[in-house]
């Protein structure tokens, strides 16, 4: 498998290239150069372990990495369980937050890290790895690096912009890990990454690599849950639907990369807060960025998402293509804190706001189809947001131990602004 840019499709690179790059280099993102036709059949799945599937599937789009060690790869990366509640007839929860820092992300973050480390192991190499976070992402790719010798991990996060335990997270592991807290929003944070790959001379005498989701080694791992979620709903439920809380679009972007293997899904349903750039470039077909809007599910607050490019290119450039098979909405906090609450009173069910978000979509789109199954993808553990939870909930919950664990450690973080050559020197000197 070899894999392209969105802007340049005729110019190819190796897997090993695009897990290096991030960015390619002409700016765009990676994508496989074809995506192989391999869960038409889901019925074949039905018997396998997530580690299984995620075996079947992935071995096709990795190259350079000798069966035996991709396996163990996998395995070491897809070790926790996914928990899927169906709440009723019409909505079930996939819970993808079972691992080590409680977020969907451990599992991108975790293959990413497992695969890089194998490829700078063979070739006695060391890289910075550059993290933009909105608050989950750094965490989970801090903990698949932290103590490796081959990688040094710098977080950029918007100071005053993530929830006091994501914080507490991103500033507490110490080692190969330092967090930059950014006088900026999201925006900025992924500005400054994408400038210092776009940046040839420094390229020169710093390896860089990303663990956003504009790394395909990061992309392609969280397509795996999306297959796992179909082959366990799909025996009880006649349509399924994929209800996902979207911000930069990456986790959205894996779902459909599985409708393009073959997975009969119906649709994909990209839950929205305040941030409504998606939901209006799919009613307009223009695409307008803008400043980011502070919500309470921070890690969807992203005014610019990186992945719409990749979308874009998965269909073509076309959006009415687009529109067939993928519908946006975005939703208040008001609404956000009240189905957290409302949820929690019906089935005694604890979501966090990122969750709360698509269940107003999934509980919508259900009443228009009440023939269809709607599966919200669940982000994150509700104790990562504690503060909004218990209040929405009009009490408290237990902070699961190795989350509250970080709430005693000292916070350790470097404040900068939201210049690059500011942010450029960081990276040229001593990150201690």
């Amino acid at each position: 498998m070899r894999y392209k840019s969105t802007r340049t499709p005729d110019k190819l690179y190796s897997f090993m290239d695009a897990l290096y790059s991030g960015l390619a280099p002409d700016g765009g993102l990676f994508l496989p150069e074809s995506i192989p036709h391999l869960l038409e059949e889901p019925e074949e799945f039905y018997d396998l372990s997530l580690t299984e599937m995620a075996q079947h599937f992935l071995a096709p789009f990795i190259t350079g990495i000798g069966v035996r060690e991709l396996d163990r790869i996998i395995e070491r990366t897809f070790n926790f369980d996914i928990g899927i509640r169906t709440l009723d007839g019409h909505v079930s929860v996939v819970e993808l937050y079972h691992g080590p820092t409680l977020a969907f992300k451990d599992f991108g973050a975790r293959f990413l890290a497992n695969v890089m480390s194998y490829y700078l192991h063979e070739e006695h190499r060391k890289c910075k790895i550059l993290v933009a976070t909105s608050g989950d992402t750094g965490s989970a790719v801090a903990n698949a690096f932290l103590g490796m010798d081959c990688a040094d991990v710098v977080l950029l996060y918007p100071s005053g912009k993530v929830s006091k335990i994501q914080e507490q997270q991103l500033t507490t592991m110490g080692r190969n890990v330092t967090a930059l807290e950014v006088e900026g929003n999201f925006d900025d944070c992924q500005r400054l990454v994408k400038e210092a790959f776009a940046d040839e001379e420094l390229r020169k005498t710093v390896n860089l690599s990303s663990a956003n989701s504009i790394s395909i080694a990061r992309l392609l791992p969280q397509a795996v849950y999306y297959l796992y979620a179909f082959v366990r709903l799909y025996h009880t439920h006649d349509r399924i639907n994929f209800v996902v809380p979207s911000g930069n679009l990456g986790n959205i972007t894996a779902g459909l990369i599985t409708r393009f293997a073959g997975l009969p899904v119906n649709r994909f349903h990209a839950a929205l807060n305040g941030n409504s750039v998606f939901a209006e470039y799919l009613e307009t077909g223009e695409f307008k960025p803008r400043a980011t809007i502070p919500t309470v599910s921070n890690a969807m607050d992203v005014g610019n998402p990186s992945n719409l490019e990749r979308i874009v290119s998965l269909y073509g450039g076309s959006t009415d293509r687009i529109r067939r098979d993928v519908t946006a909405r975005s939703f208040s906090d008001e609404a956000t804190l009240a189905k957290v609450s409302e949820v929690y009173a019906q089935h005694n069910y604890l979501i966090d706001p990122h969750t709360a978000v698509g269940m107003l979509y999934a509980d919508e789109l259900a009443k228009q189809a009440p023939r269809d199954h709607f599966v919200v993808m669940s982000t994150a553990h509700p104790a990562k947001f504690h503060d909004d939870v218990a209040k929405a909930i009009g009490g408290e919950f237990s902070i699961p131990e190795r989350l509250a664990a970080c709430l005693t450690k000292k916070k350790v973080s470097r404040l900068t602004g939201t210049s690059y050559p500011e942010f450029r020197s960081i990276l040229t000197g001593d990150l201690k």
